[in-house]
């Protein structure tokens, strides 16, 4: 293996996929093939055109197939390619977070407001620490994402053949993600599920947005109340169908009761109500996996409300008592 300052990322180079690639999204073929590159810079190469599966343009999302032929681009790396090393307190952090480890994959019960990866200012994410505490490891990865400030479980895996399981298992729904959510007001209970298309937004800022479009992708996510705080809070249980950019926030937001404590699609009055107790962070956790395990069989992995969550669960329990 080269050093990455000698890294191939100076010149063009078509890759053709294997068996080991196929069924991954471009944009993570990416972030693996030309390590270093922020983030950012992959999606932007991905919408110009520079990246090419076939001779033709892609999609970030778009799923590699066997025998694709990707172009990948030169891109200029910076010669800050020492990634940054993890601290002490957040290997400490990630260590206790592991629900479940074998030698196939890792679920983790992430932090609010660690990013999944690297990249548009942020030097280390949860996967580039996951390869410092695992030097051992030859591959590890991402199976899926989570939003930087939504904490709960989440899949790593540590071989090819698991990931690929993973997006198998994904594609065909075996893998159930349940979420518990605190929104504003009073949940409907005939409001079971929301259907509503998503299409993502970028503003001039570079920001990106999502809302309800008929021109957007299909979207469904299941909802059930779980516990009532008189009319100002819902606790709610969210099953994404569909995997879309921030569909469950949009979705609360579509039915008139937005997340507390979300910055993009809340609202200001309640967030910063919140804040006033102390309590500063989206109410968004992955509480719940179900997934069929690469040895056989299926695992059930369920996530703990970190103190902040619980926190605000007591008070609005105290305040509706």
């Amino acid at each position: 293996m080269s050093q990455q300052n000698n890294s191939p990322a100076s010149k063009v180079r078509f890759v053709e996929i294997s068996e080991g690639n196929e069924g991954q999204r471009v944009d993570n073929f990416l972030i693996t093939a030309l390590k270093g590159a922020p983030k950012s810079l992959i999606y932007r190469i991905v919408r110009k055109g520079e990246v090419r599966v076939n001779k033709k343009r892609v999609k970030p999302d778009y799923k590699l197939q066997l025998n694709d032929l990707v172009r990948i681009p030169p891109v200029r790396l910076s010669e800050r390619q020492e990634p940054a090393k993890i601290s002490n307190n957040l290997t400490e952090l990630l260590e206790a977070a592991v629900l479940y480890e074998d030698n196939d994959i890792i679920v983790v019960n992430k932090p609010s407001g660690i990013a999944v990866h690297g990249g548009s200012g942020i030097s280390l994410g949860l996967i580039e620490s996951f390869r410092q505490m695992r030097p051992q490891a030859k591959f590890l990865e991402l199976v899926h994402r989570l939003d930087r400030d939504t904490s709960g479980c989440i899949l790593l895996a540590k071989k090819r053949s698991a990931l690929k399981l993973m997006h198998e298992s994904l594609q065909k729904s075996t893998i159930t993600k349940i979420y518990h959510a605190l929104v504003v007001g009073s949940w409907n209970d005939r409001t079971r599920k929301v259907d509503a298309p998503l299409r993502k937004n970028e503003l001039k800022s570079g920001e990106r947005v999502v809302k309800v479009s008929a021109e957007g992708k299909a979207s469904l996510t299941e909802f059930k109340v779980l516990e009532r705080f008189g009319k100002r809070a819902t606790l709610v249980e969210a099953r994404p169908i569909t995997g879309r950019t921030h569909q469950i926030r949009v979705h609360c937001q579509f039915e008139g009761h937005p997340i507390v404590g979300d910055e993009k699609y809340g609202t200001d009055e309640m967030n910063a109500e919140m804040k006033g107790h102390g309590f500063g962070r989206l109410f968004l956790h992955a509480a719940e996996l179900r997934f069929p395990l690469p040895s056989g069989g299926r695992k059930v992995i369920k996530a703990p409300l970190d103190i902040s969550l619980q926190k605000a669960v007591a008070s609005f329990r105290s305040k509706n008592s």
